[in-house]
């Protein structure tokens, strides 16, 4: 099979390895879509990468037992490698599986775990069926597309009686206005970057206002009668993003944190927390019990369309790349097999 490689800075091709093999309860899935998430970052900084992509929508194609998928089965891929047995993994919060697989050592190889790839091995019950009718494309918008803002929305109750604001209006930003647009939510978004603006506009938030604007807390007060938002999502990942957050959300309100950030957010946690009354939540994922939900968003939002904004096959992987890079995007698709 071909999987992508990243071999130097700014620098990725398409490399021949040996396809996978079924094992157990792992079964072969023929990919058909992968999403593209934050791997550009690999790209740009030139870190030597050949196992690269967590998403993906596709087809099985080999099992070496019966189980809870058979060859043919239209499925998502679901993230990570859990073990399945733990109490995470059995309550369905399996991303936060603390025994997760040496892939590596459970398989003899590295190949065979990443998306970015024509095949992948997974465990049969973190693959899902896809809905008849229900294209590819569309089913892969369930993964970091729309999956972090859905588990964020999920633990602090958004509702359509809430006015909620979105920090960063990359791909995940951008999933978190269609989940909050798709439960009758209002939106305030905060995002510098013209394309994403608009987007983010044409997705019905009701204002996009600049991250760098001196008065954005005010602003955000006085689009909600001087109280602040019911709820806050920073997908921005950075802590001036983060901040804001905490600023802008009314007292009593929530806060949700999914953008990854390294970096040290100074919280005191009296006049922050305590007096605020908050309810705020770290989120990576949704409960794989809401799978379900998550579907009936992606085929009942008419807003799904703007969450695409370009579709490549992975031989110009450079090419995509250099897309992702450029932040002149919204959520960005590859096909393996092309």
């Amino acid at each position: 099979m071909k999987r992508v490689q990243v071999f130097g800075k700014r620098q990725a091709r398409l490399v021949e390895v040996a396809d996978p093999t079924p094992k157990e309860d792992w079964v072969v899935v023929k990919i058909h879509v992968t999403p593209m998430c934050t791997e550009y970052k690999t790209f740009v900084a030139g870190h030597q990468a050949d196992q690269l992509g967590h998403e993906a929508v596709g087809e099985v194609v080999a099992v070496a037992q019966p189980g809870r998928v058979k060859v043919g089965d239209r499925v998502l891929v679901l993230p990570q490698f859990p073990c399945g047995k733990c109490s995470l993994c059995l309550a369905g919060d399996y991303v936060y599986c603390e025994h997760s697989y040496d892939f590596a050592r459970h398989h003899g190889t590295a190949d065979g775990s990443a998306t970015m790839a024509q095949y992948i091995l997974k465990p049969d019950w973190l693959l899902y069926p896809i809905p008849e009718g229900l294209s590819y494309e569309r089913a892969s918008l369930s993964a970091c597309a729309l999956g972090p803002s859905f588990g964020a929305f999920r633990e602090t109750g958004l509702s359509a009686f809430d006015t909620v604001l979105v920090t960063g209006a990359g791909p995940v930003g951008l999933g978190a206005v269609v989940n909050a647009r798709f439960c009758g939510a209002r939106a305030i978004v905060v995002e510098s970057i013209p394309y994403r603006v608009e987007r983010a506009r044409q997705m019905g938030a009701e204002a996009v206002l600049d991250p760098g604007d001196a008065d954005l807390v005010k602003k955000i007060r006085d689009l909600t009668e001087g109280r602040g938002v019911d709820c806050a999502l920073d997908c921005a990942g950075a802590v001036a993003a983060q901040r804001v957050c905490i600023e802008a959300t009314r007292r009593r309100g929530r806060i949700a944190f999914v953008g990854e950030c390294e970096d040290e957010l100074r919280i005191r946690v009296s006049p922050d927390l305590i007096r605020n009354g908050f309810h705020v939540v770290g989120s990576w994922y949704y409960n794989i019990s809401d799978t379900a939900a998550v579907l009936k968003v992606i085929q009942g939002s008419p807003l799904l369309d703007l969450l695409v904004s370009h579709v490549l096959p992975m031989s110009r992987i450079h090419e995509a790349f250099e897309l992702s890079a450029s932040h002149q995007t919204a959520k960005v698709l590859l096909k393996p097999w092309e």
